[in-house]
């Protein structure tokens, strides 16, 4: 039987274009507006692009593509995306033909507090005319169904600058669509609480980042060089949540998101080269 560790080197090539309909839709999910110039496209839209087109037939029953083509056939089912590590070196714009190519860089099996854990890093180039835009190492966690979930961390503190706003299962569908993300957890409330345990739809961890990511550009300035991101637990449709920004320190500026008197939900930071 082929080991999880044998995909390690794997690879993968896709395409897409950069679309006005594409940028003017991620702008009106997400209430981000277009850069000044017109034609650049916003940061961190490159999660829409270039994404599987598998056949229904060929999906889990979670909605995502089933394991064991590019990613590595797991044990584990449930499937989340833990974060990224995100280098800019320019602007996609509209009309941009994009090329992402991916790799698998690493597969580790851990024990952790809530069971047995794989981490899968992925590294995604964005490019255009052959000369990367976007790095993005990209890390998926997967856990067993039984996994039981974390404990609380503490209630997060308030940033120096905070959004607050309610995401609604509109919301949730839009950014799934504009994703072409099928996980279910985000717009099929039956499967998310019947059958993965949640409490209502799980808030997409990159639509965080996307808005925390937009926040920095607002509190700076301009737009950072450098984002990471790390999700540390989860927040639900329908529940008061708000984006929050620390103070700069350095060039780089600490982000988090948490609904109201919860723990933080993503931690994130953003660096100016």
């Amino acid at each position: 039987m082929e080991s999880p560790r044998d995909a390690i080197g794997r690879e993968e090539r896709a395409t897409d274009t950069v679309t006005a309909a594409l940028v003017e839709r991620f702008g009106a999910t997400l209430g981000i507006a277009p850069p000044a110039s017109g034609r650049i496209a916003p940061r961190l839209i490159h999660f829409c692009l270039a994404q599987p087109a598998a056949p229904a037939a060929l999906l889990g029953r979670d909605g995502h593509p089933a394991t064991g083509d590019f990613l590595p056939r797991l044990p584990l089912p449930r499937r989340m995306w833990a974060g990224s590590d995100i280098r800019f070196h320019g602007d996609l714009c509209i009309g941009d033909t994009v090329e992402r190519r991916s790799r698998v860089a690493d597969i580790v099996r851990k024990q952790g507090r809530t069971g047995e854990l794989y981490f899968v890093t992925v590294d995604h180039d964005y490019r255009r005319d052959g000369a990367t835009v976007i790095e993005d190492r990209q890390t998926l966690v997967y856990r067993a169904d039984d996994a039981s979930p974390p404990p609380p961390g503490p209630a997060a503190p308030h940033g120096t600058t905070s959004i607050a706003l309610v995401p609604d299962d509109v919301l949730l569908f839009r950014y799934s669509a504009l994703t072409f993300n099928g996980h279910r957890i985000h717009y099929d409330r039956r499967y998310a609480v019947e059958v993965e345990g949640y409490r209502g739809l799980v808030v997409h961890g990159p639509m965080q980042a996307t808005l925390l990511y937009h926040l920095a550009a607002k509190v700076s300035g301009r737009p950072p060089d450098l984002f990471t991101f790390r999700s540390i637990s989860t927040l639900f449709d329908g529940e008061a949540m708000a984006l929050h920004a620390g103070e700069m320190t350095d060039n780089a500026l600490p982000l988090w998101t948490a609904r109201e008197g919860g723990p933080v939900a993503m931690q994130a930071e953003a660096r100016w080269a």
